[in-house]
C-alpha cells in the first residue's frame, strides 16, 4: 500500500520476528503485535491510513438506513447489537471478510439480514441493566460508524460508556484521531486509549485514565477479533461481551461456533 521500496526490508524484519517470538501457548494477538511493530519501524508510516478515511466515509453512507431501521424496530436495543455487529466485516486482505472499502456496499444489506448466529444480546443487555459505567473498546475504522449507534442505545438505559481506541497507529484500527474525525468523542461519555501500540490491549500494562475507568466499570465491550483474542486470555474480574464476526477458523474453534457469522458472546471471566 505505501510502494515506496520499502516492502522487501519491511516483510523480511516481521519475518524474523514471528521466527524469534513464535512459540507454544503465547497469546496469538501478542504476537501479532511484536511482528507489526518490527514492520511498521521499517516503514515508519501508516500504511493504511488512506483505507481507514475511506472506510468510514462508506460506513458512513449506511449510517442514516441504520439509525432508522433501529428506530423503527420492536427491540432498539437488539436491532442496534445488529447493526454494531455488521460492521466487524470491514476487515481487510482476511479472507472472510472484504478486501477494500467498497466492497462493504455490497454486503452491508445481506449482512444485516443475516442477523446474529450465536447469540448472547438478552445476557448483555441483563448485565447492562446492573451496570453504571463501562468500557467499549472499539476495533476497525469503519466499524466504528455503527458502534456509535449502539453506544447511543447503551446509554438510553443510563449507563456510561468510556471508548477505548489504541494508543498508536496499528493496522487499520480507531485511534483518537480516527475517532474525533468522525465525532465518536461526541458521542461517548468519555474517550480514552489503550496507551499501547497493540492489537487489542495487555491489561498487564495499562496504567493512567484506563486503569481508572477499568476499576470503575461493570463491563467490557470488545469489538472485533483481534480484541476478543487479546483479551479472552486475560481475566480483569468484570464481565466481558464480545461483538464480532469470526472472519478466521481458529477464533470461530475457541468460541465453538461456525466461521463467517455474527457473534455476539457474554463472558463472565
Amino acid at each position: 500500500m505505501l510502494d515506496d521500496g520499502c516492502e522487501f526490508e519491511a516483510v523480511g524484519a516481521a519475518m524474523r520476528t514471528y521466527a524469534k517470538e513464535y512459540a507454544a501457548g503465547k497469546n496469538s494477538a501478542s504476537l501479532a503485535t511484536e511482528v507489526h511493530r518490527s514492520a511498521y519501524a521499517v516503514m515508519g508510516k501508516d500504511p493504511y491510513y488512506a483505507m481507514k478515511i475511506k472506510a468510514d466515509e462508506v460506513a458512513g453512507e449506511f449510517l442514516e438506513y441504520a439509525r432508522g431501521y433501529v428506530e423503527s424496530s420492536d427491540d432498539r436495543f437488539a436491532a442496534a447489537v445488529r447493526v454494531a455487529v455488521v460492521g466487524n466485516i470491514m476487515d481487510f486482505g482476511i479472507g472472510l471478510a472484504i478486501d477494500r472499502p467498497e466492497q462493504f456496499r455490497e454486503r452491508f444489506h445481506e449482512l444485516l439480514d443475516q442477523g446474529v448466529g450465536a447469540d448472547d444480546t438478552e445476557l448483555f443487555r441483563k448485565r447492562l441493566e446492573n451496570s453504571k459505567s463501562i468500557l467499549y473498546f472499539f476495533d476497525n475504522c469503519g466499524e466504528s460508524q455503527f458502534d456509535k449507534i449502539l453506544i447511543e442505545e447503551i446509554q438510553r438505559l443510563g449507563v456510561r460508556v468510556v471508548g477505548v481506541v489504541r494508543g498508536e497507529t496499528i493496522l487499520n484500527d480507531v485511534t483518537a484521531v480516527d475517532a474525533k474525525r468522525i465525532g465518536l468523542d461526541k458521542v461517548l461519555d468519555r474517550l480514552t486509549t489503550t496507551g499501547q501500540f497493540a492489537i487489542g490491549v495487555d491489561f498487564s500494562k495499562i496504567d493512567g485514565d484506563l486503569r481508572q475507568e477499568l476499576d470503575r466499570a461493570d463491563m467490557i465491550v470488545a469489538k472485533g477479533m483481534a480484541n476478543y483474542e487479546s483479551m479472552s486470555d486475560q481475566d480483569v474480574g468484570i464481565p466481558k461481551v464480545y461483538i464480532l464476526r469470526t472472519k478466521c477458523v481458529p477464533v470461530a474453534n475457541s468460541l465453538k461456533v461456525p466461521a463467517d457469522i455474527n457473534v455476539v458472546r457474554y463472558s463472565k471471566s
